[in-house]
């Protein structure tokens, strides 16, 4: 049970970064198929996020979140990273640099914790996936 709950929280806790990431870089002046395809990324965070909320309401678990600080944090570096130059090339690299190291956490908590419980196990899968897609499509930006 252990694991699965601390899968769960890294989901969680991946998400939120994600959501974050993504939040800071939005208040940018962006091309707009940029700011669409950021709010369709947005969307599917929100929705992997509610549903590891719901896989821990129904085992009774309070999941780690991430830690404000590191929000904080994370919106200092992009308004600084987003300063001059090609706002839509950096913010997209911004992206799949933490889409990458999503992956990278996710797949090693996948091998770390392969006994969890199904389910949280495949709303990992299903993050691994979103992460992919994200990175396939911001390439176009960069």
């Amino acid at each position: 049970m252990k694991g699965s709950k601390d899968l769960l929280s890294s989901i969680l806790k991946t998400t939120q970064a994600g959501q974050t990431g993504i939040r800071s870089i939005m208040s940018r002046p962006l091309n707009d198929s940029l700011k669409t395809a950021l709010h369709s990324q947005l969307r599917e965070y929100n929705a992997i996020e509610k549903q590891a909320y719901d896989l821990a309401r129904e085992r009774n678990w309070i999941l780690e979140e991430l830690d404000p600080i590191m929000k904080h944090i994370s919106n200092v570096m992009s308004k600084t990273r987003l300063r001059f130059g090609d706002i839509d090339s950096k913010a997209a690299a911004m992206m799949v640099a933490g889409n990458t190291r999503g992956m990278i956490k996710g797949f090693k908590n996948l091998n770390q914790y392969s006994h969890s419980d199904a389910a949280v196990c495949a709303l990992a899968r299903k993050l691994l996936d979103c992460e992919e897609e994200n990175i396939q499509q911001m390439q176009g930006y960069l």
